[in-house]
């Protein structure tokens, strides 16, 4: 059996009817091309490899010091393409039901208070068609609580400046209607007006809403880079997915309902969302231990 053509049946398996996200699909796909190496350098077989084969590469890839959401992710990747065989009759066995997907404590995801939002955002010069980019790119995130590749994919039809709304594609292609704050929407306006016909170059038509110096579509890594620079500007540390949590933690801080929120976010499970009441509920505690009479005495 020919391992490069069983990956790639695979892929379509994941693409056409597991339906993952884009990112997910190469997460596990090269995933599985590592063990392939793995197990011929071995002497092994991809498609044959016994439980204990499968141990020795998560081993093999833990030494290298990854974290515990890693080998998740590894755990994983090997479920689904050991279910996939079972399923397609290549095999009558899934040597990766019996191993353990360790459990990963919960952490409180990291949030920027609004003020340390204003001076992120404050570092980004507006003087340049690239600065407008970055001011609406990183607004819009915070605004309305995108993941980076949902910002960076964004195309003109998904953006409605009259009802100051977007139409996301969120994981597993799942779409959602978010609406824009007033100054994201602002910022917007700007730089589809200004910036993007400058940095779009004509002999590279593209539909996407960011646009790199070169004229293509911005890219999660250029992105980051970006971001990294007007972090260590304001003197800040986090990713740019601290904007998305801070802008969750917010949300629920004035009021909003969970299920809005949720909605919003683009969250399956509410669970998901609900880690953002531990947070506040954090600084509820904080604050009861700062300020309460009776904890002075």
């Amino acid at each position: 059996m020919d391992p490069v053509r069983i990956i790639g049946d695979f892929e379509d398996h994941l693409v056409i009817d597991a339906r993952l996200s884009k990112l997910t699909v190469e997460v596990y796909v090269s995933e599985i091309c590592r063990l392939r190496s793995f197990l011929e350098q071995q002497g092994g077989d991809l498609v044959s490899a016994a439980t204990s084969d499968l141990i020795d590469y998560i081993l093999r890839r833990s030494s290298g010091g990854i974290d515990r959401v890693t080998v998740k992710k590894i755990m994983s990747s090997l479920r689904s393409f050991y279910g996939f065989l079972v399923d397609e009759q290549y095999r009558p066995d899934d040597p990766a039901r019996i191993i353990e997907i360790p459990k990963i404590p919960r952490h409180l995801p990291q949030v920027f208070t609004t003020g340390e939002i204003d001076r992120l955002l404050a570092c980004i010069p507006r003087e340049t068609p690239i600065g407008i980019r970055d001011r609406t790119l990183f607004e819009l995130i915070y605004s309305c609580g995108l993941r980076i590749h949902e910002a960076c994919s964004l195309t003109l039809d998904e953006v409605f400046l009259g009802e100051a709304a977007l139409r996301v594609t969120g994981k597993r292609d799942r779409q959602r209607i978010v609406p824009m704050g007033s100054e994201a929407r602002e910022w917007m306006e700007q730089y589809l007006t200004e910036a993007r016909p400058f940095l779009l170059k004509k002999t590279r038509p593209t539909d996407g809403v960011f646009i790199s110096s070169r004229g293509n579509k911005l890219t999660r890594q250029g992105a980051w880079k970006k971001f990294r620079g007007y972090l260590l500007h304001a003197g800040l540390a986090g990713k740019v997915h601290t904007l998305r949590h801070s802008y969750a933690t917010h949300m629920l801080r004035g009021g909003a309902d969970l299920r809005v929120v949720q909605e919003l976010l683009g969250h399956r499970d509410i669970s998901t969302t609900q880690i953002y009441t531990h947070v506040t509920d954090q600084e509820l505690h904080q604050s009861h231990r700062k300020f309460h009479p009776g904890n002075q005495r």
